[in-house]
């Protein structure tokens, strides 16, 4: 009998436990068959007009037209990325914001910066990868080097000599050309400035001798013959430079790429991200998005939330190498 009243007397409590957790199992059930109600938030964090808002806005026209909801895009510019990216961390886990990491951005940033309020595998769900675009290394046309061998051969009879140009310590070209003279054996002398534009300029005109630019925005000063390619820096060729080699092809393992993929904040709900994953594969599988990326020079390459989440961690290992290695960390 006593052990009868106290079930009894228990029972309210585990009556209230259980319908408590099927109204919330029942709420995120709810939200995943009526999600998309509004407009998505796509927040990119890079000023209008780059190479990562054109990726962003050909990837919000596409995935809207699959959720049935317009995705707005709204530029959160500053601090490599860090400022657009703790914005996407710290909003609601509803669906309603995403955003576009790059691999400077999510990849590379957390790995040299300090104070950052948010950290790559914790506070983001990977939605998949949209697609990437090679680096170009290209020098000024007075250096008596035509190819990449033949550059590779003039910093090894002169080590320390020949100069690199970057937007700045720590970013993705500065840590792709330390990965290419540790894995091709020679030393460059680095030229650090406030963004890639200014050191392009001092490229052109002699200042410098090298630089390592994403081939988008190289490709114009290549064609008018202002500097000169060498090679390319992804795995494989890009068909929009067809006839230029990779850096591969000479430093064989050498594979660094400027990527692009989708993030959520990371408690958005799984079926959330499996809807937005399914309609990005979608999207970059019209041929219209695939024509305008590659005349922007972007190779599309597909990779799932649960890929991409992999591919993710491959990279700040890759570079967390290169980091220490250049001790570098946490400036």
């Amino acid at each position: 009998m006593n052990t009868l009243r106290s079930a009894l007397r228990r029972f309210p409590a585990a009556l209230a436990a259980a319908c408590l957790l099927a109204g919330l199992a029942w709420t995120a059930g709810s939200h995943a068959q009526t999600w998309p109600s509004r407009p998505i938030r796509l927040i990119v964090p890079f000023p209008p007009a780059g190479s990562t808002d054109i990726v962003a806005r050909t990837v919000a026209e596409r995935l809207g037209a699959g959720l049935g909801q317009q995705v707005v895009v709204e530029n959160r510019a500053g601090a490599t990325g860090a400022i657009g990216l703790e914005a996407l961390a710290r909003s609601a886990p509803d669906g309603y914001t995403i955003g576009l990491g790059t691999i400077g951005s999510i990849a590379i940033n957390p790995l040299v910066s300090r104070n950052l309020t948010w950290e790559p595998t914790r506070d983001f769900a990977p939605i998949g990868l949209v697609g990437s675009t090679p680096f170009a290394i290209i020098v000024n046309p007075s250096l008596p080097a035509r190819s990449l061998p033949e550059f590779i051969a003039l910093a090894k009879a002169k080590p320390g000599e020949l100069s690199y140009a970057t937007g700045g310590i720590g970013g993705s070209q500065h840590l792709a050309a330390a990965l290419l003279e540790e894995m091709a054996g020679i030393s460059l002398h680095h030229v650090p400035y406030k963004g890639s534009g200014p050191a392009l300029t001092d490229l052109i005109g002699g200042q410098v001798s090298s630089m390592i630019e994403p081939a988008v925005s190289a490709a114009p000063h290549v064609k008018s013959a202002r500097v000169r390619l060498l090679a390319l820096t992804g795995a494989r060729r890009s068909p929009a430079f067809a006839d230029t080699p990779t850096v591969a092809e000479t430093v064989p393992g050498y594979d660094v790429s400027a990527w692009f993929a989708l993030f959520a904040p990371a408690a958005t709900p799984p079926e959330v991200i499996a809807r937005l994953g399914a309609e990005l594969q979608r999207a970059l599988a019209a041929p219209e998005l695939n024509e305008r990326f590659a005349q922007a020079g972007v190779d599309v390459s597909y990779a799932s939330p649960e890929q991409m989440r992999t591919f993710l961690r491959a990279e700040l290992d890759k570079w967390g190498r290169v980091v220490r290695k250049l001790n570098l960390g946490q400036q």
